[in-house]
This record gives structure tokens, C-alpha cells and sequence, in this order.
């Protein structure tokens, strides 16, 4: 040896010809836990964790995602590595749809989801009702930004529901938050700086013949470490979350004990007194009012319509009707003639699921029969149709 330095073959020589047990000359940092490392350091072993969850989570996600645009979608094979914003920049082309969304319970932290442009103008357009077949878009208009948006809200939703069935715990997420990431020089979130190392977890995502292509979920380091923290059983926040429990049982116990010293105080009062009958004040009686359901009432808020504005209507539209006995229906054959009791210049009746809902006349568009509303049922004969 030229120097009183050991060359690294040299080490690796000593190693294999010690007498140490094999377990003991493997990397300790495979086997050190998360409170173990430094700041921004994350093993293979985590990173193996991280995968598996991206990979369960994602799988619900694609789910989510089939049923929204009817196409197969796979999103599969994650990869994760440790980079940083500055290094995203380099390697990930923009535009892209970016949404971020915080965890609000079951866990801490955030997550954000990485879409291509391109990959979102073919989700856009199956949304809306297209075929996908979209050119290679630079730009999307507002609507086709919210189809997009919507699209990812159902993905990330699930993605949180299959983790909240991996860590046995209920995993709430805020209200997402989406951009468009136009600019290599624009933040990708205010919280996140350049230099701050993330966990990058790419998947490989197909949607039919369409799309075969990669999105992108980032994590704050933070984050990271507590789902990995989570699956290894080793959450740093559990003595905390132990505390917190015991304190709301005794703040709970300290109230049952304070309410059966006020019943027993109470009891104690209603004994030691006499009972004494208080005179009846006098009730004065009315006859019972109820406002008139056929008065209609103009501008009132209808509360929870939104929850029912894609429930399917049936809409129909009746010229006529009359009676005829059988022996008349029998001998109906090609070219018999049946007269309504609807006059030719009268409105016919549009119905929505068999309820009369509106009146209007036949009108025909290109080739196709039509009806022109011009009268809407009122309130009350809405209600009178219903009661019928």
C-alpha cells in the first residue's frame, strides 16, 4: 500500500474474509427507521413501500377513471426517486393539469397529481362525449379544463379511499386545488421550494388505443415519511394521537361525574321540599292553519336541487287520446284511421316520467319530429297532476 489508506477493493476483501455473521455486513440504512434518518434521506425499503401504495391507490384510480370516459385505463408500473422542483423541470415538459390536494385527516401532509396536456385533451374529450381522437392540443378551453379537473377530483377521491383501507384509518382530503403548470419558470405549488427535496412516483398510463403515456404524483418528503411510517407501524405521531384520546376521556369523565352531582344535588333539592301543585295557567286554543299547497309559490330556493340534476328524465309527448272497445281495436288493419280527441291546432301535452310538465306544438327539425314549448305548467296544476 502506497498510503496508510485502506483502497476500497481492500475493504471489500477484509469484509468477505471476516468472521462476520452475513446479516451484520448488510447496509444499516435498509433497516433504520424513519425517525432514524435524516431529513431528506428515504431507503430503497420505503421507496419499495411508497410503490406499492402508489401502485393499490393508482389502481383505484384508474377504476374511477374507466367509469367516467368508458374506455379501459390502466395505470400501472410506478417508479419513485428522490428529485427536486428545479430537476422536474428539466425532464417534465409543460403544460400540464396539475392538481393539489391536502390531507386533512388520517394523514398529514399532501399530494399532487401530474397530468400531460395532450393526455388531458383525450380525457376532456371522452368526457364530453367525443372519441378521444384529439390533435396534439397546446391549449384547453374552460370547459374542457373542468372535465378535466372533475376527471382528476374522481381519481384522487379514490386513490384517498383505497389508503384509508390500507392503513385501517379513515383518510379525508380537502377540496382539490387545480392549475395549469403553462410555464417552466412558474411555481408548481407556493409551498414547495426549488431546492426542496420530493418523492416523485411515475406511473405508465393507457387509456384504450388512445393514450400511452406517464403521469406523475409528488410528494413532500414529509409526507413520504409518514405513509411509510404508517406501513411500517412506526407513526410518530401515535403517542400524540394516545394522548390527545386520553385527554378526551377525561375530559368526558369529568363531565359524566359533574352531571351525577347535579342529579344528586337535584334529587337532594326535590326531597327535602314539599311537593306543591302550581295553578294551571290558561291555554288558549286555535284552530290548526296550513298554508294552501295550490297557491304556487314564485322564486322559492329549492335546497338540494343540485343533488338531483343528473337523475334521467323519460320525456314524452302526447297528441291525443281516445277510447275504443275491443271489437273496434280487432278490427283494426293497414290504413285505418283513429281520431283523437286533441283539436289540430290544439297544444299537445309534454310529459316528464308520465307527469304533465309543459304544452307545446309539433314542429319538425331536419328530419325529425319536434315540439316547441309554449306553455309551462303551473305550480298547482303541477300539484293537481300529481294527487290525479
Amino acid at each position: 500500500m502506497s498510503n496508510s489508506f485502506l483502497s476500497q477493493d481492500e475493504i471489500d476483501s477484509l469484509l468477505k474474509g471476516s468472521d462476520t455473521p452475513e446479516e451484520d455486513i448488510k447496509p444499516q440504512d435498509e433497516n433504520l427507521s424513519v425517525d432514524e434518518l435524516k431529513e431528506d434521506d428515504i431507503t430503497d425499503l420505503h421507496k419499495d413501500l411508497l410503490g406499492e401504495v402508489g401502485n393499490i391507490s393508482m389502481g383505484s384510480a384508474s377504476t374511477a377513471l374507466s367509469q367516467l370516459i368508458n374506455q379501459p385505463v390502466n395505470i400501472t408500473t410506478p417508479v419513485v426517486s428522490v428529485t427536486t422542483l428545479k430537476e422536474l423541470r428539466k425532464e417534465f415538459h409543460v403544460p400540464n393539469i396539475v392538481l393539489e390536494v391536502k390531507y386533512v385527516s388520517g394523514i398529514s401532509g399532501k399530494s399532487i397529481l401530474v397530468i400531460k396536456l395532450p393526455d388531458a385533451a383525450v380525457i376532456a374529450s371522452l368526457m364530453m362525449g367525443g372519441d378521444g381522437n384529439v390533435s396534439n392540443s397546446t391549449s384547453l378551453t374552460e370547459i374542457e379544463i373542468s372535465a378535466v379537473q372533475e376527471a382528476m377530483n374522481q381519481m384522487i377521491g379514490s386513490a384517498a379511499t383505497s389508503m384509508a383501507t390500507m392503513f385501517s384509518r379513515e383518510v379525508n382530503i380537502s377540496p382539490p386545488i387545480s392549475n395549469t403548470w403553462e410555464e417552466d419558470t412558474s411555481p408548481l405549488t407556493e409551498e414547495i421550494s426549488e431546492t426542496e427535496n420530493l418523492v416523485k412516483v411515475s406511473f405508465r398510463m393507457t387509456i384504450g388505443n388512445l393514450v400511452d403515456s406517464n403521469i406523475m404524483q409528488i410528494l413532500p418528503m414529509e409526507t413520504a415519511k409518514t405513509i411509510v411510517s404508517i406501513m411500517m407501524g412506526e407513526e410518530p405521531e401515535l403517542s400524540d394521537k394516545n394522548n390527545s384520546r386520553e385527554e378526551s376521556r377525561e375530559v368526558m369523565k369529568n363531565k359524566e361525574q359533574t352531571k351525577n352531582i347535579d342529579n344528586s344535588t337535584i334529587n337532594d333539592n326535590s326531597n327535602s321540599r314539599p311537593a306543591t301543585k302550581k295553578p294551571s295557567a290558561p291555554v288558549e286554543v286555535h284552530e290548526a292553519t296550513f298554508d294552501n299547497l295550490d297557491q304556487e309559490r314564485i322564486g322559492a330556493p329549492h335546497k338540494n336541487i343540485d343533488l338531483i340534476l343528473d337523475v334521467p328524465l323519460e320525456i314524452s309527448v302526447v297528441l291525443g287520446k281516445t277510447k275504443k272497445s275491443i271489437k273496434d281495436v280487432l278490427a283494426l288493419a293497414n290504413g285505418s284511421l283513429i281520431e283523437l280527441d286533441t283539436l289540430a291546432d290544439e297544444p299537445v301535452e309534454i310529459l316528464a316520467n308520465g307527469k304533465k310538465v309543459a304544452y307545446g306544438e309539433v314542429v319538425v327539425i331536419d328530419e325529425n319530429f319536434g315540439v316547441r314549448i309554449t306553455d309551462i305548467v303551473s305550480g298547482p296544476e303541477r300539484v293537481k297532476s300529481l294527487r290525479d
